[in-house]
């Protein structure tokens, strides 16, 4: 095979695997219909301000000849959408479809004829059997958030009856079918493109998804759409990055996002599975921040622990220590030496992690004499939970070996220092680690969408997190 082949080949797969997302969001018919809700109100508040403007002309009526009119200071007083649809169209997006709409106009109307002869009143019209459909396609852009397109849009008036007061009644009965005419078209003709401003302001509110977001001094998350949504007959699938980069340098890791699938859910509006690719990208950024870094010191001991961190204490078990570095405190340094590895199964997640622990003599100076290094491996277990809009939790000790890597006060068992250290990791390594946990990572979210009924489930490869929404009026 040729280099140039190779070369193809191996972008070629590169791209299939960045297309699998980290994160999967699916937005079942419970949305859809809240989504409905929300929509047609707001369609209501934009067809209500409709404005018609003054209609003036001339139009030549039997018996009588030319007729110049005037319809001035229309209005809606009343509107209603009594009977709307809002269904998915599969592989394409949503259709919209409302029938046996209303409106009611009151105005004003003044005609002139034979030159001298003026009249004038007002009228009210009813336009009923108003219907409105329109086919939207979602997709994604160039940023990676959603957004909605319009493909067709029609508005009918099936009928419409006028009520003329003032004035002769014979004169605007010859003329009430040419005002129905002009009036139904006025109105068809303005419902569309206010169905297109709604559009257009749903998504200037999908372009507040955050897509870049901060979650601490260390680490952002790119929640960027990596395909267009998937679109069935029951839910509108999305597929976002799930990914975590370093503040301002965005390594990617090495590793790619696996596919991964969701078991059919349907009792909350929103479900959003995250990957075990996401939660390794975390690993992977925290790491390389020296965030799992951890310096351990005499003052951070509780008082009335018998084990203090000085040489005193450390000779007991390796009397080199008290003999060449008499009567000094001890600080302890902690950290990975390798990224973290997380991996999901069912109602588990299990951390396992690789770490050093060197000892340090304080000299009264402030200068640190190296005592040893110890070899840690290890592993805890996860509760997550949903706090607010964020994931959090805690975690627990599962097993830890320890095995020396260097000492520079001569051979010594680490057996006995195994049980102090675990006793050290529950005491102060995971407490520091629950603590960043605590605060919770951001979940994808639209504007001032508000969590409700939110409830959390581990499966294998994935875990998934229900909710619904509301978005505060």
């Amino acid at each position: 095979m040729s280099p140039c082949c190779c070369l193809a080949l191996l972008a070629l797969v590169s791209l299939t695997l960045a297309a699998n997302p980290g994160v999967k969001v699916i937005l079942t018919e419970k949305a859809i219909e809240y989504g409905k809700q929300i929509g047609m109100a707001t369609l209501l508040k934009k067809l209500k301000t409709i404005h018609i403007p003054d209609m003036a002309g001339t139009q030549d009526l039997s018996p009588i000849g030319s007729v110049k009119y005037s319809l001035t200071e229309m209005n809606i007083v009343n509107l209603g959408l009594p009977q709307s649809d809002l269904t998915l169209v599969p592989g394409t997006g949503i259709r919209l479809s409302i029938t046996n709409a209303f409106i009611n106009l009151h105005g004003n109307w003044r005609v002139q004829y034979l030159s001298f002869i003026h009249d004038s009143g007002s009228f009210d019209l009813e336009l009923s059997g108003l219907t409105i459909t329109d086919s939207f396609a979602i997709q994604n852009d160039e940023t990676g958030r959603p957004t909605v397109r319009s493909l067709s849009c029609e508005a009918n008036v099936a009928s419409a009856s006028i009520e003329f007061h003032g004035g002769a009644s014979w004169l605007y009965n010859l003329f009430s079918s040419f005002i129905d005419t002009a009036l139904r078209g006025a109105l068809q003709n303005q419902i569309c493109p206010l169905l297109a401003d709604s559009i257009n302001d749903m998504n200037q509110q999908l372009k507040s998804l955050n897509i870049l977001t901060k979650v601490d001094n260390y680490a952002e998350i790119d929640n960027a759409m990596v395909t267009s949504p998937s679109i069935s007959k029951s839910s509108i699938d999305l597929g976002l990055k799930g990914e975590f980069y370093n503040i301002g340098k965005h390594q990617e890791p090495p590793f790619y996002p696996g596919p991964f699938s969701m078991p059919p859910l349907v009792n909350n509006m929103i479900y959003i599975g995250v990957s075990e690719f996401t939660a390794n990208s975390a690993g992977f950024v925290y790491n390389n921040a020296g965030a799992l870094s951890l310096r351990v010191t005499d003052e951070m001991i509780p008082q009335q622990s018998p084990i203090r961190l000085n040489t005193k204490a450390f000779g007991v078990f390796i009397p080199e220590i008290a003999k060449r570095f008499p009567d000094l405190m001890v600080e302890l340094l902690v950290k990975t030496d390798k990224m973290p590895t997380i991996s999901f199964q069912a109602d588990n997640v299990t951390v396992q992690a690789s770490s050093t622990m060197t000892a340090y003599a304080v000299q009264t100076n402030g200068t640190l004499s190296p005592l040893f290094i110890l070899n840690m491996e290890g592993s805890v277990s996860a509760r997550l939970k949903v706090t607010g809009a964020k994931l959090s939790g805690s975690t627990t000790l599962n097993k830890f070996e320890v095995a020396l890597g260097t000492s520079y006060v001569g051979p010594f068992q680490v057996q006995s220092f195994e049980n102090i250290l675990i006793i050290a990791l529950k005491a102060f390594v995971i407490p520091k680690i629950n603590t960043r946990l605590e605060m919770g990572f951001p979940l994808p979210a639209i504007g001032k969408m508000e969590l409700l009924n939110t409830n959390l489930q581990v499966l294998k490869d994935c875990m998934v997190i229900g909710t619904d929404v509301r978005f505060p009026s």
